[in-house]
């Protein structure tokens, strides 16, 4: 099978190789002058600026391209009527359901969508361990002494015997739950499919008893895809069934916390504090009141992001286009109706 490949985000040159070393028949564009360059490694949100003659050179590549890898920065909603031999998107993200819905590519094309799903669970779930120590150890404190210059000495917490309850299992919270044990931990979480193996966790909980989860938990990780049924989930009823002292940690979406009723939690105490790495609006605006909490640890939706980022995502796309061209299943395909 010949398949022509648009690679629409920057990828270092020696994976570009690979891809193009994957099978005969393909044929692999990459041109980083028609692509945003990166500001960091991974980068895949880089902004695009291109001349007129530039811009009409990459809708030329855009209308042969049978693949793409990435999503198009700049053409959302008219990427069908560009794409048109389009058959499959490789993404850079595992959470790319709602913005497929939003473009309603699934009603207008064929079209496959894969995911990068798994790629950035080890650090989602570093971030989240990260801040369950800072608050277990009470870094705020020593910051705070640091800047006084004050000698005194004190006592930290541990993570032994506290919960985490993570709310969805996927590879990611699998992931937390993993490191959580390391620490002995308690584990319990929630989980759409029952029927699935999950590991080192000690209760698995149906959705449907989310208060009974939010009561014992000590550090709450949000895990969860962002779907019809997960936007708005922790709203202040849930946050006011968490103990008072716990934490909220977010590595799912910004949707999935009702965030006035989280900054009311923070401003009561009844949180002791939160780790939040995405948020409702991104960039946060300026006034956002979480900017100003001493007890809040803002990460600028990067806490998935690691200098092997890259070389994981093209280890499944080289993986799926030995499948694609074999008219086998793909790995991490998208569920439209699900949305992850």
């Amino acid at each position: 099978m010949t398949l022509t490949i648009l690679i629409a985000t920057y990828l270092e040159p020696e994976l570009v190789a690979r891809i193009e070393a994957v099978a005969p028949g393909l044929t692999v564009i990459n041109r980083p002058d028609l692509i945003g360059q990166p500001r960091f490694i991974a980068d895949h949100t880089a902004p695009v600026t291109r001349t007129p003659e530039q811009e009409a050179e990459w809708r030329s590549l855009l209308a042969q391209a049978d693949v793409l890898f990435d999503f198009d920065p700049l053409y959302g909603e008219n990427l069908p009527e560009m794409a048109t031999r389009l058959r499959w998107i490789q993404a850079t993200s595992a959470g790319i359901g709602k913005y497929v819905e939003r473009m309603r590519y699934a009603e207008r094309t064929s079209w496959v969508f894969t995911t990068a799903s798994g790629v950035h669970a080890r650090p989602l779930a570093e971030f989240a361990l990260m801040a369950m120590l800072m608050f277990a150890k009470d870094y705020g404190y020593l910051q705070s002494e640091k800047a006084a210059q004050h000698w005194a000495r004190y006592c930290g917490g541990e993570l032994s015997h506290k919960t985490a309850a993570i709310i969805g299992l996927g590879k990611i919270g699998q992931e937390v739950a993993r490191l959580a044990k390391a620490f002995d931990m308690q584990v319990i979480g929630t989980r759409r499919d029952f029927s699935r193996p999950t590991p080192h966790v000690d209760q698995l909980v149906p959705q449907d008893q989310l208060l009974d989860v939010l009561s014992k938990a000590d550090y709450l990780v949000l895990a969860t895809p962002h779907t019809r049924e997960t936007g708005g989930l922790i709203g202040a009823a849930e946050l006011a069934a968490l103990p008072h002292g716990a934490v909220l940690i977010n590595v799912a979406r910004g949707a999935v916390v009702d965030q006035p009723a989280l900054i009311e939690a923070l401003r009561s105490g009844h949180l002791r504090g939160a780790a939040l790495d995405v948020f409702e609006t991104e960039p946060l605006p300026p006034d956002n009141p979480l900017w100003q909490m001493p007890n809040v640890l803002i990460s600028p939706h990067s806490a998935s992001t690691a200098p092997s980022e890259n070389a994981k995502i093209v280890d499944i796309f080289c993986e799926n286009i030995r499948r694609f061209q074999a008219n086998t299943p793909l790995m991490n395909v998208l569920d439209v109706e699900k949305g992850y």
